[in-house]
């Protein structure tokens, strides 16, 4: 056990490395994403060469976490996705914790929770759930599983480059995690609880109005963030 888990308490997580426990969660945000995880994308996320992946994926399956058909990609088994969930809430309740308790800004905290994930104890992830009143979403708007490994009901929002002129709502959640990005978006005032007015959709940007700024976003941006409708 190293100083940090002596601290925080011993966990009760299957023994695995840190990188299976990457890669388990990463499966996961990539099915939840794009419907599936393939070795290329999952490659490009972890940073690593596309044989790494396929070595992994043989070691995971003898685990009985992940089942790899060939040319048609990797799904978790129920034992891999408790992993991979339970790896997720760690991740966003830290996340939750950093910005609420520690005052960290939305930028700082995912390298944190990164390395934070993978040795807090469910003693300590329960603490700091109760501490905060069980929060069901994290800082940039992701659903936070709850104790009992599930997801929150799914939540009827819309993605912004899905909406039309005159469309309008608050932005309630943002995909992106890289720091560039939310430093822009920060400046920019696209953070959740932000009232956006779609002006106009194009195909390589999306035109809306914070307040009484006009922002234009460029359409991969825009898959990247989700409203809560409201129309009148």
């Amino acid at each position: 056990m190293n100083s940090l888990e002596s601290i925080l308490g011993e966990s009760d997580r299957p023994a695995l490395t840190e990188a299976q426990e990457d890669y388990l969660k990463q499966i996961l945000l990539l099915q939840e994403r794009h419907g599936k995880a393939g070795t290329k994308e999952l490659a490009n996320r972890l940073r690593v060469r596309p044989a790494s992946v396929t070595e992994m994926m043989g070691r995971l399956g003898q685990l009985g976490l992940v089942e790899h058909i060939r040319y048609r990609g990797v799904t978790l088994t129920p034992s891999g996705r408790r992993v991979a969930l339970e790896m997720v809430r760690h991740h966003r309740l830290l996340e939750t914790f950093l910005v609420r308790e520690l005052g960290y800004s939305w930028d700082q905290v995912h390298e944190e929770a990164e390395r934070l994930e993978h040795v807090i104890s469910e003693r300590f992830e329960t603490r700091i759930a109760e501490a905060m009143g069980h929060p069901t979403h994290d800082p940039h708007g992701d659903p936070i599983p709850g104790v009992d490994l599930e997801m929150p009901p799914a939540e009827r929002w819309v993605r912004l480059d899905a909406l039309v002129s005159g469309d309008r709502g608050e932005l309630v959640r943002v995909g992106a995690q890289d720091r560039e990005s939310l430093k822009a978006l920060q400046r920019l005032g696209v953070v959740p609880g932000s009232p956006v007015e779609v002006i106009e959709t194009g195909e390589s940007s999306v035109s809306v109005r914070l307040g009484r700024d006009r922002r234009v976003l460029p359409i991969a941006l825009a898959r990247r963030l989700w409203l809560e409708r409201r129309n009148s």
